[in-house]
Order: C-alpha cells, then structure tokens, then sequence
C-alpha cells in the first residue's frame, strides 16, 4: 500500500507500467478500484497512476469537514504528481474525477498534456442551476449520515462496487467537493488548448448534453459515445472504452 502524507492526511494512491504518466480520478462515493478493468491496457505504454480522493477508499476520512473542497483535491492531485515525479500528465477522470481534472488544468495548465474528461459534466453558468446540484449533492450527505454506506447498493456501478470504511467522510466530501462554489470551471473550457477525449455512455442520459456542450467549447476536443454504456462507461463496455482511450492516447506525442 502507497501512501502519500498530505498535512496529516494519507492520501493512498497505485503506479502501473512506465512511460508517460497518466492521472485517472475516480467518481464520487467509487475508489480507484473502479479502474480495474483499465489497468492491463493503459499501462502498457503509460505510467498509470491510481488514487482515492480524501473521503473514500484506502485514503483517510478527515473528521474536519473543512478539509474536503475542489482547492484541496486539485492539490492533492499535484501532489501525488510531484510523489511520482511527473512535472506533467495527462489528466482525467469519471464523473467528479472529470470535473476534478478540468479544474486541475484550470489551476495548472502548465501540468496539464491531455485531458481525459469521463461520463461529467463541466458545472454551471447559471447560479440556480448551480444551486439545484448543489442541493442535491447536500441531501446525497445527508442520506449518508441517515442510512450509511449501504444507501450506496443501488448507486451506479463504480459506486455499488466500492469499498469505504465509514459513510461520514463521503458525506463531507459531498458537501466540500460535490458542491460548486462558481462557474469556474465551466468557463474555462475555451481556454483548453491540450488535447482533450471527452467520453460518455449512450445512456447516460444526465451528461450527454454536457458532452456535446464541452466537445463544442474546448478547442481540441475530440468527442466519443461509447454505445451501451451508462454512468460508468469503462465498467459497462470496457472493451470499447479502453480501445477509445488508448487509441486517444496514441495520437499524443511524447509526455513527462
């Protein structure tokens, strides 16, 4: 087990193959483990690097909530950067680790190669739409705090699939990493100038249009639907996921 000291804080994390480095983030309330499926085919010519966000899985649960936002994820991820010695990545995720990968090239561009951006959505320009999510994700922490972890047997399949040691750390990740504070990120999206595979499953219903929306706003996007799939496409159809990515991948040059 690997694990990275962030502030007092273990943040555990996994490498595979070498080459260049490749930063997968997984969804909120799944772990790294939702990328099982991927590892035999993007580490064969990549360094792939796997971790569970504060909250979830192998990492710790801080009991302050203060310690769970989008500033504190997007340094982690830095940090397990500069852990592995990557000066760059290619960057990306599922769901939250999606919106979370935007929002690392948003604070560093200069880290940033690609971007893999899985079955998410961007975020909002318009604060009542903001504040719809944003009151979902706040009763998502409250069914957790209510019902525990089983609330989570008839999630999507990374989240049903996932392993957490107690409910009170995703529920404070919901509310200090599910919510959104501004239209940031979303407003970013035509300042991407790295590639960029922006992926969703025929069926999941909820992102499609926020695929079309960043396909259509980051300059170098390059659009992919993977049929059948829904929310986790890489577990429902992985081997038309991992063919999507890898030959995304192959059309990048060389990275750190």
């Amino acid at each position: 087990m690997t694990m990275l000291n962030r502030g007092g804080i273990n943040l555990y994390y996994e490498v595979h193959g070498s080459g260049p480095t490749l930063l997968l983030s997984h969804g909120f309330s799944a772990t790294s483990a939702m990328w099982q499926g991927q590892i035999g085919a993007l580490s064969r010519a990549h360094r792939l690097v796997l971790w569970d966000m504060r909250g979830h899985g192998q990492s710790d649960y801080p009991d302050d909530p203060a310690q769970y936002s989008e500033a504190a994820t997007v340094a982690d991820m830095a940090a397990i950067l500069d852990a592995v010695e990557a000066r760059t990545a290619i960057i990306g995720g599922l769901s939250l680790g999606g919106y979370m990968s935007l929002a690392f090239h948003k604070t560093h561009p200069e880290r940033t190669e690609a971007l893999l951006i899985i079955d998410t959505g961007p975020g909002f320009k318009k604060d009542a739409a903001r504040e719809a999510w944003n009151q979902r994700s706040l009763g998502t922490a409250a069914k957790l705090e209510a019902e525990g972890l089983g609330t989570l047997r008839t999630a999507s399949a990374e989240r049903a699939l996932s392993r957490h040691r107690d409910a009170q750390g995703l529920a404070h990740a919901a509310r200090g990493m599910l919510t959104q504070r501004d239209a940031g990120v979303i407003e970013s999206l035509p300042d991407i100038r790295v590639p960029a595979l922006v992926l969703v499953g025929s069926n999941d219903m909820p992102f499609l249009a926020a695929t079309d929306y960043m396909a259509g706003k980051i300059p170098h996007a390059t659009k992919v639907v993977i049929e059948g799939a829904g929310h986790a496409a890489n577990l429902d159809q992985p081997e038309a996921f991992n063919a999507a990515v890898t030959a995304f991948l192959a059309t990048l040059g060389p990275t750190a």
